[in-house]
């Protein structure tokens, strides 16, 4: 073969070859055919939240960009676990947590969260100050307030009228809320938002009473629809999604303070796909997201462009009166002791 022929050769070759590529970019009748953006792996808790981010977040605003999102579902206490048992890993197996915002400040404490970049989430302009962390972002909060059924029981005033053993087995304990039921127990009991220790007789003395515990909310919300219990403790935002499907409930605002619940999401030091998900985190803040979240579930949205509706606001928020009355965690406490909180619990209260 010939100099030059080997050059005409060549030269088709490669005209080839990019024909070939080309044409496997395209459909089956010439339409670009899209490229995946890369799988998202979000770690979360199962039952309503799992679906509500599908839902609002993951099937309207990700999809359309090709990103396959995953939800790793399980509890927080197992996939804090499982943060720390990947750390060592160059490459973990989620690309964003899901955390309560004490447990986000427990896993920064712990340098297992990566610094969010904020110049890569557009929306966090909008944030409220308060929601906006170095290391997560809070998604949703809310104030854990007493519920309670009036055709069963008279409307408490306080955690202290709440959790007493008197209510017997009309009174609903969830076991995935064990910092927060210690935690209105002991404030309840003399304690303060640094030291639940005096609540932990009070909860014995309702358990003995006959106080039933139920492993998720929704198992709870379950017990409230069938009146097999009366009363409990937990997020005016799930009693606003309750209330909508038709559970007789009220709420009631403790005198001793509503602590804050903020939901939020971290990025784990070693995610896998970090773009990924800094593209989820902004796609949890847009205002659409937010505002539907706010109607399906009834949390308070962190951004200020929300368009959240009078009507779903009353429903959703509290009053001049009750906002002072709203008090934050000492999320270095909580860092410290929950070991030891949730070995009690296991252990002493469950055992």
């Amino acid at each position: 073969m010939s100099k030059t022929t080997f050059r005409i050769s060549r030269r088709r070759l490669v005209q080839v070859t990019g024909a070939a590529a080309g044409m496997a970019a395209l459909g089956p009748f010439g339409r670009a055919r899209a490229q995946a953006a890369g799988k998202v792996v979000v770690g979360t808790w199962g039952g309503d939240y799992s679906k509500l981010l599908s839902k609002n977040i993951d099937t309207p605003l990700l999809a359309p960009k090709n990103y396959e999102v995953v939800h790793d579902i399980g509890g927080d206490p197992e996939r804090r676990a499982k943060m720390r048992a990947e750390a060592r890993l160059p490459r973990g197996t989620s690309d964003v947590q899901g955390l309560s915002a004490a447990q986000m400040f427990e896993m920064s404490a712990a340098e297992l969260t990566l610094p969010v970049d904020y110049a890569k989430i557009p929306n966090a302009k909008n944030l409220v100050p308060q929601m906006k962390y170095p290391y997560g972002i809070g998604h949703i909060y809310s104030g854990k307030v007493i519920l309670y059924n009036p055709k069963l029981v008279s409307a408490p005033t306080s955690f202290a009228d709440c959790l007493d053993p008197k209510h017997g087995a009309k009174l609903g304990i969830i076991d995935i809320q064990y910092q927060f039921t210690m935690m209105a127990a002991g404030i309840a009991s003399g304690g303060s938002m640094t030291n639940y220790d005096p609540g932990k007789e009070r909860l014995l003395a309702c358990k003995k009473a006959g106080a039933k515990i139920y492993p998720t909310n929704e198992a709870l919300a379950a017990a409230l629809k069938n009146e097999e219990i009366a009363l409990c403790i937990m997020w005016k935002a799930r009693a606003v999604q309750w209330q909508k499907a038709g559970i007789n409930v009220e709420t009631v605002a403790p005198k001793e303070g509503v602590p804050l619940y903020i939901s939020g999401f971290v990025i784990p030091k070693n995610a896998p796909n970090k773009d990924g998900a800094h593209a989820w985190l902004n796609a949890m803040l847009e205002p659409s997201a937010q505002e539907a979240f706010a109607e399906d579930m009834g949390y308070n949205p962190t951004v200020t462009n929300a368009k959240v509706p009078a009507e779903t606001q009353k429903r959703i928020g509290f009053n001049a009166d009750e906002q002072k009355r709203l008090v934050d965690l000492d999320y270095g406490y909580l860092a410290q002791n929950d070991a030891a909180l949730k070995e009690w619990w296991d252990k002493v209260f469950k055992g």
